[in-house]
């Protein structure tokens, strides 16, 4: 009796642990800029607008098999409040005072994420790899003229055991950091809005 309780157990345990294997990920990366921006602004009022341009709010697979239904997504209802809230303060810390209110002839920053994806790599004996990249695109414009910048971040992580929901967010949310990184490392960006 009491060792098929224990085969019950076992077998529960491990459709559990394979269910969890197979259920989809719904990340909420919070990414957060942590370069100096340079200080070009002095009080200026400055649109900012973030945006989510993806076709799909799915980045990829855990197993990396297109039909699998363990998805791995990034809604933009997260995503894009998080962005606003990184292009304000980065704004703000450039010397402008940051607006989501348009206005004729006064100065914008777009910010758009055009991509972001989570691909499996390269397996070996005992190991995998999972490739993840995103694309920011940040366009800036002021009295006609405009200049656009386009950032791309590429991480690969080597891992024996799948990575868990905790894992994949950290790893989105380290690309996105990174994405946010290059863009407001750019010069250009606060030139032109100060200009």
């Amino acid at each position: 009796m009491l060792r098929r309780l224990l085969l019950g157990a076992a077998g529960v345990t491990a459709l559990l642990a394979l269910s969890a294997c197979s259920s989809p990920h719904h990340l909420q990366p919070d990414p957060k800029r942590s370069v100096a921006v340079p200080a070009s602004g002095s009080g200026q009022a400055v649109t900012v607008i973030a945006a989510d341009d993806r076709a799909s709010d799915v980045l990829g697979t855990r197993s990396g098999s297109a039909s699998s239904t363990a998805t791995i997504s990034v809604s933009p209802h997260e995503i894009v409040p998080r962005l606003q809230a990184e292009v304000e303060r980065a704004v703000r810390e450039m010397g402008f005072s940051p607006t989501a209110e348009p206005a004729p002839g006064r100065p914008s920053l777009t910010l758009t994420l055009k991509k972001l994806s989570y691909e499996r790599g390269q397996s070996q004996p005992l190991v995998d790899e999972a490739r993840l990249e995103s694309v920011i695109e940040a366009e800036a414009s002021n009295d006609g003229q405009t200049y656009t910048g386009t950032y791309t971040s590429r991480r690969v992580q080597s891992y024996a055991v799948k990575p868990d929901k905790a894992t994949n967010q950290r790893m989105v949310t380290d690309l996105l950091t990174d994405g946010l990184n290059r863009a407001f490392a750019d010069p250009e960006l606060g030139q032109l809005l100060a200009r």
